[in-house]
């Protein structure tokens, strides 16, 4: 059902193919996704087409139902999630990076092809109220007894909490951080549905976990080894982040030409002023450069480089170009653009919400400013 990508020629074929299907999609189910949007409900049976059409497991091998690509298919389809304003596999996409880097043949076996075929919602249960960026402040315990473990905490912020099937929450153990696959049917798990201002169509929810009891086998990776299974999934989607940005950043731009191609001004066009053509030559020239720092990074896994400067720094630039094209979208469409029943708004708060997660600009400049200043020889800058 889902091809393996084995050649430059496939892979192009294929992301022709993508473009022109995610498009076709985003017109067919336009209505329904907007209604959702509004509404700020998980549209399940959408999302499980995407899956069923390979879109939700670009990583995943096709042994386990995926599309058996790479990093380059990843970004494609997520860049063309934002640009078509579609549902967002990006927490699919994470858990599956999890499973087949630190999952046990069972775990894998279990879940990873119901994630990448939609069939199973996946989400990550690892913001607290006090521990964001920073895992220090983290109250959730994960206490052994006996063979099992007793997992309570709160967690807030959790895209499709109160819609999953399966969640990784994190928890601090006596060995450490330490991360559990958790079927969400168990008893002591309640979830309450929050309203963020953004990405609604994997609305967040409030997880609370009251002493739920898991086997020893729902732990993923060794106790202790949390960080390291945080930080081998975040460094590449944050590859995924930057894609939806330079997506949403497109989707805004070229909606906002659309309209101002009729909009007259007097006896002239809103794109006749020159002040409104840098606009324009700005923005789509920001969205490039994020989109080459993106692809080098893409590249850059490829060759099995350490890539956590190459995607910092293509979220970076992603947060800064979606922004641009945002604002610009707004002066080309004048007072078009205040109601809620255009989509410029909803786009801007899409782009607040990616911002922050998975790393805000703050965190993404003081690591790139921590790299180049620490490493010898303008190492950093390589």
């Amino acid at each position: 059902m889902y091809p393996t990508l084995r050649t430059d020629v496939e892979r192009a074929t294929w992301i022709d193919k993508t473009v022109t299907d995610l498009a076709a999609f985003g017109e067919r189910h336009r209505q329904e996704l907007d209604t959702a949007n509004r509404a700020n409900r998980f549209p399940r049976e959408v999302y499980a087409e995407l899956g069923r059409l390979g879109y939700l497991g670009p990583l995943v091998p096709t042994e386990y139902g995926g599309l058996g690509g790479g990093v380059a298919e990843y970004t494609v389809i997520s860049e063309e999630v934002g640009r078509h304003g579609l549902v967002s596999g990006q927490i699919a996409a994470q858990g599956q990076r999890w499973l087949l880097d630190w999952g046990t043949g069972e775990q894998k076996e279990r879940w990873l092809r119901g994630i990448a075929t939609g069939e199973a919602v996946f989400s990550e249960c690892i913001s607290e109220k006090n521990a964001g960026s920073s895992f220090k402040t983290m109250k959730s315990s994960a206490v052994r007894d006996g063979d099992d473990w007793l997992l309570t905490g709160s967690k807030t912020h959790i895209n499709l909490g109160a819609d999953c099937d399966v969640t990784l929450f994190y928890a601090m153990a006596e060995e450490g951080l330490t991360s559990f696959l958790v079927d969400m049917t168990l008893p002591g798990i309640s979830t309450h549905v929050t309203r963020a201002i953004g990405l609604r169509l994997i609305r967040t929810a409030d997880v609370e976990f009251d002493g739920v009891r898991v086997p020893d086998s729902a732990r993923l990776g060794e106790a202790g080894e949390g960080l390291a299974t945080f930080l081998s999934t975040f460094n590449i989607s944050r590859l995924g982040n930057a894609s939806e940005l330079i997506g949403l950043g497109r989707r805004a731009l070229e909606l906002g030409l659309r309209y101002a191609a009729e909009r007259q001004v007097g006896d002239s066009m809103v794109t006749d002023f020159q002040g409104i053509q840098w606009m324009v030559a700005d923005a789509w020239t920001a969205l490039q450069a994020a989109s080459l720092a993106r692809d080098d990074a893409a590249l850059a896994h490829e060759r099995g480089a350490d890539i956590a400067l190459h995607t910092t720094t293509a979220k970076r630039l992603a947060i800064s170009a979606a922004e641009q094209a945002s604002d610009a979208s707004y002066s080309l469409v004048g007072g078009h653009g205040l109601y809620w029943d255009t989509p410029y708004t909803d786009i801007a708060n899409d782009i607040k919400v990616l911002k922050v997660a998975g790393g805000s600009a703050e965190i993404m400049r003081n690591y790139i400013a921590r790299r180049i200043l620490s490493d010898t020889g303008h190492q950093g800058l390589a």
